[in-house]
């Protein structure tokens, strides 16, 4: 079979999506917006980043590890039923990866760093508990102590991943500020970091914060789209029409993105829409009103908030993507028009959730089903020829609270509701 590898002309700007500049601005966006006790161990990562991504022994490292240990490459998986008639719709399945979400890509590869940096313990913020179980796994793996903040809401809606991290060896710390969710565990680890820095590094999970988190986190994450991009080709001889996946900080996402941006591929980043864009309970940075340019968590990128510039609250059925920021890089993809950005609410991801279940036998990360739920929408509306590319990020186990509040079951009384 010719495979027709997709790479035609599209615009300039593509060539400058692979890095930021020296001071870690994709465009007007991104940077590094710290305070100055934490200046000194930024530039120390940078440094240390770019001398360890040019070495091979490093690489070979990463490359045997998530091979051997975190089961890649990952597969990539027809859903004939949930395509029925109309475009094929693939899955990247990283819910089938260690410790069942994307997120083992960048702690295995930030946890090797720090070991290489001489560090003897993580800190890492985490809202799904996904990148905390990641964060916990690797440290027990590299005999590193580790200590994860997690806001006292997600600490409720992801019981089981508590106790997962602990079971590792972990110290969870509940975080009880603000609205007790993912942008309060962030503040929490950054405070911790300013001040234990010298024998600690902080894995932080997604594609925000200062530079040169938004490259490094991304840079580990990259390897879903390289192999879904070979993957699809071995699969179909052609590149896919579209790339969906959600968008909480942005990680999976640009996981699967990077590897296609010079391609013409149209990608779909897909926001929580929580109980509607008018309710003011949602995480759309770029689908409401509310999205404005801002500087959160070290990073200048959109954030929701009030006209005077305070960060508003979050709501999403799904906790990894309750946070009221989006990384940098995300910011660029759509000023430059090279991404687009939609949402999905609670009930419509509840619902592509449950059809998921039904239809593929595949119970998906609540996270997840919101990119589901837009790919069956777009799917309605585009013809047989079309391919579509779903980011499956993580699996569903997390979400059991959840799921049971979401359909009115008594957990306690499961048996009986079993009948």
């Amino acid at each position: 079979m010719v495979m027709d590898t997709g790479r035609r002309a599209i615009p300039r700007l593509c060539e400058r999506m692979t890095a930021p500049d020296r001071k870690g601005y994709f465009g007007e966006f991104g940077g590094r917006f710290v305070a100055e006790v934490l200046v000194a161990p930024l530039q120390e990562l940078e440094e240390a980043y770019a001398e360890a991504r040019q070495d091979p022994e490093f690489r070979a490292c990463v490359e045997r590890l998530r091979k051997h240990y975190l089961g890649r490459p990952t597969p990539l998986y027809l859903a004939d039923r949930l395509s029925g008639d109309g475009p094929r719709i693939y899955f990247k399945r990283e819910d089938l990866s260690h410790t069942g979400a994307h997120k083992i890509n960048n702690a295995i590869g930030q946890g090797l760093l720090a070991a290489r940096m001489g560090k003897r313990r993580l800190i890492a913020e985490t809202g799904a508990g996904q990148h905390g179980v990641a964060t916990a796994t690797v440290a027990a793996k590299l005999g590193l102590a580790c200590t994860v903040y997690m806001g006292a809401v997600d600490v409720e809606r992801q019981k089981p991943n508590v106790l997962w991290m602990r079971l590792l060896g972990a110290e969870v710390r509940t975080v009880r500020s603000g609205g007790q969710t993912l942008k309060d565990a962030i503040n929490e680890a950054l405070r911790d970091w300013a001040a234990s820095y010298g024998d600690t590094h902080y894995l932080l999970g997604s594609v925000l914060g200062p530079h040169p988190f938004p490259t490094m986190v991304r840079d580990f994450q990259s390897v879903i789209g390289r192999e879904a991009r070979e993957q699809v080709l071995a699969a179909e001889g052609r590149l896919p029409s579209h790339l969906v996946a959600c968008v909480g900080g942005g990680s999976n996402s640009l996981g699967l993105f990077h590897a296609f941006l010079q391609d013409p591929v149209a990608l779909v980043g897909v926001e929580a829409g929580g109980r509607g864009l008018d309710s003011g309970l949602h995480a759309a940075r770029f689908d409401s009103s509310e999205g404005r340019l801002g500087i959160l968590h070290g990073s200048k990128t959109f954030v929701l908030s009030d006209a005077d510039g305070q960060v508003l609250p979050t709501h999403s059925v799904a906790a990894g993507l309750d946070y009221p920021a989006v990384g940098p890089e995300h910011s660029y993809l759509r000023a430059s028009g090279r991404a687009k950005y939609t949402s999905v609410t609670d009930d419509e991801a509840l619902e592509a959730f449950s059809l998921m279940c039904r239809s593929e036998g595949i119970i998906a990360a609540l996270e997840s089903a919101h990119a589901i739920a837009y790919a069956l929408k777009l799917a309605g509306q585009l013809d047989r020829s079309h391919l579509l590319l779903v980011n499956l990020s993580g699996r569903g186990d997390k979400d059991i609270f959840n799921i049971a509040n979401a359909l009115g079951v008594d957990l306690s009384q499961v048996a009986t509701w079993a009948g």
